[in-house]
């Protein structure tokens, strides 16, 4: 009876350490189960965070604009990007002239120089140079390169070394497609560019054909539609400049001022004297407009000359 009794306790013994064996292993689990869920969060935490720091939860900001479009359109360019670019805005869209005439005025250092625009040929090319005068983009600039080569003188750079733009360019108008009667230049060349082929006054009329006459002034670009700021002007017959730079308009007062910057010369880096390179004698632009003057008080009294200067 005795034995009996010691086997039931051992078996209740046995179930007894069964449940608490089974308890403590689902304790265990709940608490495997616990740290694996805060570890989770935890991560979650850690990443959500690091997120935040680094800005993940910003909001993106809208996309560059890159075009404003209408009648007249412009490429824009972004001033964060290049120093070089002046950032003005854009010209407006619409509402353009395109017909009559409209006269560019620009004020220098050595007198006043006036051009006529056909409105019909330009309007675009108009409306961006009467924008960049009433931004004052041109004042004190100074005309930067004058080729003997292909005969022009190039300005309109703030920087005044060639690389200076507005925040937008714009497609090429008024593209000349018909050679002048009369030729006499060397092979074509680019108003923006380096050195040209030499050509003689006396050059053969059976030589390459020239397309812009005496007093013509182009836009400077740096392919097609790259239409900026920086504009040539044409100083003298047989000009070997290609056909692919927008015409502006022509001068009908002061080429003479053009002309006695080409008679003075240009410079090297050096200083000594070169076919193309920088002009031997300052031309400063004080003021640029189209149309009617600004206002009065905006006119500028020219000085009587501008001493020489060379480059060092």
């Amino acid at each position: 009876m005795a034995s009996r009794s010691n086997r039931q306790r051992k078996l209740e013994r046995a179930r007894a350490e069964r449940r608490v064996a089974r308890q403590a292993h689902r304790l265990r689990r709940k608490r495997q189960v616990q740290a694996g869920v805060g570890a989770s969060i935890a991560l979650v935490l850690i990443v959500l965070g690091t997120t935040w720091l680094l800005g993940g939860f910003d909001s993106k900001p809208a996309d560059r604009q890159t075009i404003a479009e209408g009648t007249c359109s412009w490429t824009l360019k972004d001033p964060a990007a290049d120093p070089s670019i002046v950032d003005v805005g854009h010209p407006p869209t619409t509402g353009e002239k395109r017909s009559g005439v409209e006269t560019m005025t620009i004020k220098t250092n050595l007198g006043d120089i006036e051009a006529e625009i056909d409105l019909s040929k330009a309007p675009c090319t108009a409306v961006s140079m009467g924008f960049l005068g009433e931004k004052k983009f041109y004042d004190g600039s100074v005309c930067h390169r004058l080729s003997a080569m292909s005969k022009l003188l190039t300005c309109g750079d703030p920087r005044g070394d060639g690389s200076g733009s507005p925040s937008y360019q714009f497609a090429d108008e008024d593209l000349p497609t018909v050679p002048l009667a009369s030729a006499s230049p060397s092979t074509g060349a680019s108003p923006s560019t380096g050195t040209s082929p030499s050509v003689s006054p006396g050059a053969s009329p059976s030589g390459p054909a020239t397309y812009y006459a005496k007093g013509t002034i182009v836009m400077v670009n740096t392919g097609a539609n790259t239409n900026g700021g920086q504009f040539s002007i044409i100083y003298a017959d047989g000009s070997n400049l290609a056909p692919a730079f927008s015409i502006v308009g022509r001068i009908t007062k002061g080429l003479s001022i053009i002309e006695g910057i080409a008679k003075a010369g240009a410079v090297d880096d050096k200083g000594a004297p070169t076919a193309e390179g920088k002009p031997n004698k300052d031309l400063i632009i004080q003021q640029l407009f189209v149309g009617a003057a600004p206002n009065a008080s905006a006119s500028v009294t020219p000085s009587a000359s501008a001493p020489a200067t060379t480059q060092s």
